[in-house]
């Protein structure tokens, strides 16, 4: 690779110090974005999805390993892979987030019922449970509810408008039983949203 870019005048200096370094970082935010992502499709039980993903991750992990290894005694090229694993990082989580998929368990807890928040439930078709329970402080009410990702913003914000002093969890689903809610026929709106992402 070195002769490579001695061919277009590129000093040893410039390639191992600027150069090298700059391709170990941008191998590694790859490498790392990508495990983030194969993670979350293997919590939502993507089996085709997660492999693919994994063979990738492994192979340019390796390729950015292997530049280390041969510019052992360079200490930018640690500093590279380092700084590459945390901007990886990032970058996987800001692109999990945008992508939002499968769908989370949302409990809400409040002291007395919110029957606006229901009415808004039921013209949304979510299924719902409301049952009323015990509190540090005496009768509550649980709220649970199962949705997709992509929804829960504009919920969160129904909740808090209903009742700002609410208390509520999120947990991630990996299935459900019913046929109609099985997160896997999140596929192709996987592929719609990724593909106009990568578009933009």
């Amino acid at each position: 690779m070195q002769a490579y870019f001695e061919s277009f005048g590129i000093s040893v200096e410039l390639f191992n110090y600027v150069i090298m370094p700059l391709l170990i970082f941008l191998a590694r935010v790859t490498d790392v974005s990508i495990n983030t992502l194969r993670i979350m499709f293997m919590l939502n039980g993507k089996k085709k999805i997660a492999p693919i993903l994994g063979f990738f991750e492994a192979l340019i992990w390796l390729l950015a390993i292997g530049q280390i290894f041969q510019n052992i005694n360079n200490p930018m090229s640690y500093l590279a892979y380092a700084g590459g694993f945390a901007m990886g990082t990032f970058v996987g989580m800001t692109i999990e987030e945008k992508l939002a998929l499968g769908r989370v368990l949302v409990r809400v807890i409040t002291p007395t019922p919110m029957p606006e928040l229901i009415e808004y439930m039921k013209e949304k078709n979510f299924r719902f449970t409301s049952v009323g329970a015990e509190g540090r402080f005496g009768k509550v009410n649980l709220l649970f509810t199962v949705m997709k990702r992509d929804a829960l913003t504009e919920f969160v914000g129904k909740v808090k408008a209903f009742n700002d002093k609410a208390f509520y969890t999120i947990e991630s689903v990996k299935r459900v039983s019913e046929d109609d809610l099985n997160v896997m026929e999140d596929r192709p709106r996987f592929t719609t949203k990724l593909w106009s992402r990568i578009r933009k």
